[in-house]
């Protein structure tokens, strides 16, 4: 089977189904109507080696908060059913990603505690229909429905640039993490369970 998921959900406000395989190569085909998010959601793929398909329709016509955090939710479940019960996996994965002037980084560790720090100061209200303050809100989305504890932050002038930053610095957190330890049979914690 691997480590793959599909995960649909559909609400008043969005219609969204994520298909996602850990051991990928990076092939992508992602549709959310908001051209940045199809943008950082291809950089997650590309930089996570990730197969990620995403297919998402909301209410548009309103704004694109819905979709942006239904597309997160989403996301965090796809990632927390494909890595199962997390036995053999690394755990925690950490990134720095420079992008010009902007510096990316992001810690993360499947934990099973959702947990969320993040510091960012943005100069736009948004990146083209993305607003910058659901940048936050996607990760912390990803986060609580992950199980994944999870700390980023980015320096930089342009915001384009240092939500690109942040995004491909989850990916190489991301694929950090969920990578399989060939010395591992077991769970990586003094505990013997990740559960919370």
């Amino acid at each position: 089977m691997g480590r793959t998921a599909t995960i649909h959900r559909q609400t008043g406000e969005t219609d969204i189904t994520i298909t996602l395989n850990l051991d990928g190569t990076g092939q992508h085909a992602i549709s959310t109507g908001v051209g940045f998010l199809d943008h950082m959601l291809t950089a997650v793929a590309v930089h996570g080696l990730f197969d990620l398909q995403v297919q998402a329709t909301g209410d548009l016509h309103i704004d694109s908060h819905h979709t942006i955090e239904d597309v997160g939710i989403v996301l965090g479940q796809a990632l927390n059913e494909a890595v199962g019960d997390r036995k053999g996996i690394q755990r925690v994965g950490h990134a720095y990603v420079p992008m010009d002037e902007a510096l990316g980084f992001v810690a993360l560790d499947f934990s099973g505690r959702p947990y969320t720090i993040f510091q960012a100061a943005w100069a736009t209200p948004a990146i083209g229909q993305f607003p910058t303050d659901l940048v936050q809100h996607f990760f912390e989305s990803v986060a609580v429905h992950g199980r994944i504890t999870l700390h980023a932050r980015v320096d930089g002038r342009n915001d384009h640039h240092k939500a690109e930053a942040l995004f491909k610095a989850l990916a190489r957190a991301l694929r950090t993490a969920v990578e399989l330890d060939p010395r591992r049979t077991g769970i990586a914690s003094t505990k013997g369970t990740l559960t919370g």
